[in-house]
């Protein structure tokens, strides 16, 4: 029985476009009130996903829409560092 990896998809919180989530950069509000980029996708807290996109990010850079969904300021590292692993 060969059985097949479910395909797990998520919302872009910025684009609203329905990716499969290993297109996805999860960045998550840890209990603690921390926001970090999540690439393991395991972290506790609440989550975002957004679309591994240049524009994408710096489009929800601009328009605070992580701010809004994970209810806490997001700190521009977070940001940067999504770049940084885009450009690889």
């Amino acid at each position: 029985m060969n059985k097949e990896k479910k395909l797990v998809l998520r919302t872009c919180v910025c684009s609203k476009e329905v990716c499969e989530k290993k297109d996805l950069f999860r960045v998550v509000r840890t209990p603690e009130g921390n926001v970090i980029l999540d690439l393991k996708g395991k972290a506790n807290g609440r989550g975002a996903y957004l679309k591994k996109d240049k524009e994408i990010i710096l489009k929800a850079q601009k328009s605070k829409v992580l701010e809004k969904k994970l209810e806490v300021s997001v700190p521009d590292n977070v940001y940067e560092e999504m770049l940084g692993l885009i450009n690889e």
